[in-house]
């Protein structure tokens, strides 16, 4: 090739294109991923897809696809032409993101084909960034491709709306042909995509074997991780304040499912290369993590049987597909107890991580990489276990799993301490700032300046760009985080990317290869600046819990099994946090779905927090029973079983005509023998103290521009359960007229108060505020909270219509010795004793539980009640009137008043 056309990378924007495709790659899945769930189901997919009128004109565009005959067919594609507008504007958005795949796989196929010709050398451990975005870009568009093949309506969709688009316009969309030839021949997308490529096999295999420096260090067991204390800050207690730093930065808080993605996707692609001994130890030992391979979001693919499938159709590989089939057994029967003890190692770790960074948050500055090493990790863990609980092997396959490996009733904990060194890291950003600022300006420019002045070649445009880097990073100072000047150092990372693509060009004047100093320590300064300003993006990176918006059910699942399990109660607020993650999955290219996400994680948020309250509620009202049950022991009516008790001991009696059982007193409960011994209280009181420190760990959670105050939606809850109990405890039964007394209702209201205003030592709420919003309710005739009956509307209508109609009927009068009520001995026996409810104590229980309102309320009804009745005697003596003047002066004459007394009408 003559130099007048050799390929420049400058001029060819390699960073730029593979930055701008890596981006629009993620969108595109975002908006085919849309695409495909919304026609899988019957009520989102658009209408006249499943109306009987067009099915026959549907199979026929499927069969004929993508050539299509109109004069031919026109008897059987007649009802679509009714409806071509409504067709043309309910597809135009699936059609035309098929079309912008199409575009897609141009830029990819055209910027893979530039770097083949400007031979670019990958190496994952010095051009970072070049290598990790080329490699991200091919696993973004086989997944893609993959997913377009998935979609059962791709050929009905496309091909309705061109032949809707040309009996509009008399001629089809210029598109279709070419998106005809895409599905025809990703039909078998394997297939298609291993000869494509095929002139790319050089690169993608050279930048997959980079990961061998890497990959098998990082791809290691919980018992090697415990061997070299992996994340351990104690491992080392002299080199603690050291700064945590090695060659591969970038590298070690990659994630290890990514790289697990990268190996399965190239080598399937070029699996020619599986001849290699290292390419095939690479492979099977990605393959061995898993048997499920995540394409996008929720959707997956079981790889093993998937490249068996295809590899069964290539002579010569037959070996392959066994090999394939063990690898699939061993997968299936060991990585789910390998991934457990990881998990269970992890757990660990990230305890000992937060209790460290909490105490002395000083430490997160030199050892910010075990912060994001240790959230890529259990990032990765917990996606493992989602996918491989959703997506078992068929039963076809003969697969074997060992269930009980997939059971972790633990994972709330380990979610938990994901979110809680995310607050950490957002917490003391400004720490972590202050610690880079002065490491990249004292060190890094100083050795950055030292590496550049070693250049004996380099061209003057990147000698531009060397000098701007080494001023930007120098010219930093502590000041500049003192005055919360705002950081960016985009610029930095992104003339990095250039460089790299620069000098990888296989005949760049200043090439990578041999500066290998100078990349790894610009990859260490790249990390340094996102420390600085790009914390936000590196806890998305490494911490990114959003998949779990896919996975609903397991969520719940995991919700509620960590609400059964109190020695995981403490760790149930992490479940809403995690809701905060979900607006993490959108993308620009695809705004129609934010609504939904957003809407998803509120409601799953409220959810989750509604549950948690009802947990402390009834934890809460299991403690009142207990202590009203203890109150109740205190009352005169159980003193007298007592006295009788002591009474009859005290008489002489041979042989007593009744044992009476001996009760236990008040206060033995808290005679301990032993404290291993847990009560039912105990256990309560363990449970309120767990399930109150996740209520109260957080102030607000953030969800999709929404927050939820956890306290106060515990407040909440509790003033409608507060509410509630109030008027349960008065066990009235209108049916049977049966209500508690007023001193025995006091006492209960009292010792539930009392359970109440201990809830101050557990979490921080006001529980005065609590009383203030709820007791005035019970002194109205309808509460605010559902406009039920009160306290003071029950003894209203208990008083008025049971205890006053006795009074009126002559069973009940009023002793003013006794200063009570008191029920007669009549022949109609009554229900209650009125002494027992209208005596001088009953009375001031009832007016101190109802209030001054309440008792103004019983007052007037009261009133009400005298003077209906007073008017009721006022008709009855009018309408007598003759007869009891008469009677009046006929007392000496009993005959007179006989007859008298029967001529009294309506008495």
């Amino acid at each position: 090739m003559s130099g007048s056309r050799t390929v420049q990378p400058s001029q060819q924007k390699l960073a730029e294109r593979l930055y701008i495709l890596n981006d629009r790659g993620i969108g595109m899945l975002n908006r085919i991923y849309n695409i495909k769930k919304m026609l899988s189901n019957p009520e989102s997919k658009p209408s006249f897809l499943n109306e009987k009128s067009v099915e026959k004109a549907i199979q026929t565009v499927v069969r004929k696809f993508p050539l299509m005959d109109i004069k031919g067919n026109s008897s059987q594609l007649a009802p679509i032409q009714g409806m071509k507008t409504e067709i043309i504007k309910s597809l135009n958005l699936y059609y035309f993101t098929f079309v912008d795949i199409l575009e897609f796989k141009d830029h990819v196929s055209d910027l893979m084909t530039t770097m083949d010709a400007c031979q670019i050398h990958f190496d994952l451990t010095l051009n970072f960034d070049l290598t990790k975005g080329y490699l991200d870009l091919m696993a973004t568009y086989v997944a893609m491709m993959m997913i377009v093949s998935k979609i059962d309506d791709r050929k009905a969709v496309l091909g309705l709306f061109n032949y809707a688009h040309e009996l509009q316009h008399s001629k089809g969309d210029e598109n279709f042909p070419r998106l005809g030839t895409l599905i025809t021949d990703y039909e078998s997308p394997l297939k298609k995509m291993c000869e494509e490529f095929v002139p790319h096999t050089k690169l993608v295999t050279q930048a997959l074997l980079s990961l061998q420096k890497i990959y098998p260090r990082r791809n290691l067991h919980a018992p090697q991780w415990r061997q070299a204390q992996l994340l351990s800050l104690t491992a080392e207690p002299a080199k603690i304040m050291n700064n945590a730093t090695i060659d591969t930065m970038p590298c070690e808080y990659l994630s290890l499912d990514t790289m697990d993605r990268w190996i399965i996707f190239g080598f399937m692609l070029c699996h020619q290369q599986l001849s290699h001994p290292e390419v095939l130890e690479l492979w099977k030992v990605a393959l061995h993590n898993g048997f499920v391979v995540q394409l996008f979001r929720d959707e997956v693919f079981l790889p093993h049987i998937y490249i068996a499938n295809h590899f069964d159709g290539i002579k010569g590989y037959s070996k392959r597909v066994t090999e394939l089939r063990e690898w699939l057994h061993q997968a299936a029967q060991v990585s789910p107890g390998v991934h457990r003890e990881k998990r269970k190692y992890l757990r660990m770790a990230l305890k000992e991580l937060s209790i460290f960074f909490t105490d002395q948050p000083g430490l997160l500055g030199p050892k910010a990489l075990y912060v994001f090493m240790a959230l890529s990790l259990t990032r990765d863990e917990i996606q493992w276990l989602l996918r491989h609980v959703d997506n078992p092997p068929p039963r076809k396959s003969n697969v074997k799993l060992p269930q009980d490996e997939f059971v972790d009733r633990q994972i709330p904990e380990l979610l938990f301490h994901m979110e809680e060194l995310r607050a950490l890291v957002k917490k003391y950003s400004q720490v972590m700032q202050r610690y880079y600022v002065q490491y990249l300006s004292g060190y890094d420019a100083a050795v950055l300046s030292s590496i550049i002045q070693t250049l004996s070649q380099c061209p003057e445009d990147e000698s531009i760009i060397w000098s701007g880097l080494c001023n930007r990073i120098s010219s930093l100072s502590v000041k500049q985080v003192e005055e919360n000047e705002p950081f960016d150092f985009q610029d930095v990372r992104l003339d990095w990317f250039r460089l790299q693509a620069y000098t990888s060009h296989s005949k760049a004047v200043l090439s990578i290869k041999t500066q290998q100093q100078l990349a790894k320590h610009m990859n260490t300064i790249i990390f340094h600046t996102k420390m600085v300003d790009f914390l936000d993006e590196m806890l998305k990176e490494t911490s990114d819990l959003s998949i779990y918006c896919f996975h609903t059910s397991i969520f719940e699942h995991q919700f509620k099994q960590c609400v059964e399990f109190p020695a995981q109660h403490r760790f149930s607020i992490a479940f809403p946090m995690v809701c905060g993650h979900f607006m993490n999955a959108t993308h620009d290219l695809c705004p129609e779905e934010r609504l939904t996400i957003g809407q998803t994680s509120i409601q799953y948020a409220h959810f989750f927090l509604k549950e948690m309250s009802e947990e402390v509620n009834q934890v809460i009202t299991a403690i009142c029973e207990e202590q009203c049950a203890m109150y109740d022991k205190l009352l005169p009516k159980t003193c007298a079983a007592r006295l009788a008790q002591t009474f009859n001991k005290k008489k002489k009696k041979d042989k007593p005509t009744k044992v009476i059982a001996e009760t236990s007193k008040p206060g033995t409960e808290s005679y301990r023998k032993s404290r291993q011994e847990f009560t039912r209280m105990d256990k309560l009181h363990m449970a309120l103290t767990e399930l109150c420190y996740s209520i109260n760990y957080c102030s607000q959670i953030l969800v999709w521009d929404h927050g939820f105050v956890p306290r106060e939606f515990f407040v909440q809850h509790l003033e409608a359960r507060f509410n509630k109990a109030l008027v349960g405890m008065m066990m009235y039964n209108p049916e049977t007229s049966d209500i508690a007394k007023p001193s025995e209702l006091l006492n209960s209201v009292k010792a539930v108060m009392s359970v109440l205003q201990s809830l101050e030592n557990y979490v921080h709420i006001d529980i005065s505020r609590v009383f203030n919003n709820v007791l005035p309710q019970q002194t109205q005739p309808a509460d605010s909270f559902g406009g039920d009956k009160t306290i003071t509307s029950n003894y209203t209508d208990w008083y008025l219509e049971v205890l006053m109609r006795q009074v009126t009927a002559g069973h009940i009068v009023f002793s003013p010795i006794h200063k009570a009520f008191i029920s007669l001995v009549t022949e109609e026996k009554l229900s209650f004793h009125a002494e027992e409810y209208a005596d001088l104590m009953e009375l001031r229980a009832l007016a101190e539980l109802i209030g001054p309102y309440g008792m103004r309320y019983l007052g007037e009804r009261l009133m009400w009640h005298i003077s209906s009745q007073v008017q009721e005697l006022k008709k009855l003596v009018l309408a007598n009137k003759e007869v009891l003047t008469q009677l009046r002066t006929s007392f000496d004459k009993p005959d007179v008043m006989k007859d008298l007394s029967r001529r009294l009408i309506s008495i």
